[in-house]
């Protein structure tokens, strides 16, 4: 008689609406280049596609114990992600600049890589300055875990601290520095999540 194998994701769901950051890792990964790529398409930005990217994923942990498991999970991440991007629209309909921004972005500019490359070397020194001044500890766990890739259970061993603890570190941190860095490109997202 065949035992009836649970699915994975049925596994991680139920976790993840427990709060287990293995299963929110389990479903970055997953899903992240699916999102960003849809995403790309709608926005025609790299940095706007980021921080959507960065926004429904922060979503999907606040209102995690919402998750309904017998619907399908990607359904539910793209709409996030789509509404997201809707919510952007509305806001560049009321903000001038933003809706200039987009204009130019969605009317397939002339690629210049010197000045492409000169932007992100900016952004890159302005995101390290930003990591330089988070607070001690959340500066400490952000580098440990975004920029030398461990996990969070090996830096809450590391520094004698629980997951939960190195989580709320990591969301203050992407919070402050999302706050500061509003606008800036795909180094940011590289940074951030590359190594998640």
């Amino acid at each position: 008689m065949n035992k009836i194998v649970p699915d994975i994701n049925d596994q991680m769901l139920v976790l993840l609406k427990n709060g287990s950051h293995v299963a929110f890792d389990f479903f970055y990964k997953k899903y992240r280049g699916q999102i960003y790529a849809n995403v790309l398409k709608m926005s025609k930005s790299p940095d706007l596609a980021a921080d959507i990217l960065q926004d429904v994923f922060v979503a999907m942990w606040h209102h995690k114990e919402s998750i309904d498991i017998n619907q399908p999970f990607d359904h539910y991440l793209f709409r996030i992600a789509r509404n997201k991007v809707y919510d952007l629209f509305r806001k560049a309909s009321r903000d001038k600049k933003l809706e200039e921004k987009l204009l130019a972005l969605s009317a397939d500019q002339e690629y210049n890589p010197v000045e492409e490359g000169l932007y992100r070397k900016e952004s890159l020194g302005l995101l390290e300055r930003e990591i330089e001044m988070l607070p001690p500890k959340c500066r400490e766990v952000f580098k440990l875990c975004k920029l030398e890739g461990r996990s969070y259970q090996e830096v809450a061993e590391m520094l004698n601290i629980s997951t939960a603890t190195v989580n709320n570190h990591i969301v203050k941190a992407t919070s402050i520095l999302k706050k500061n860095l509003s606008g800036i490109d795909l180094v940011l997202f590289m940074l951030l999540f590359i190594h998640s």
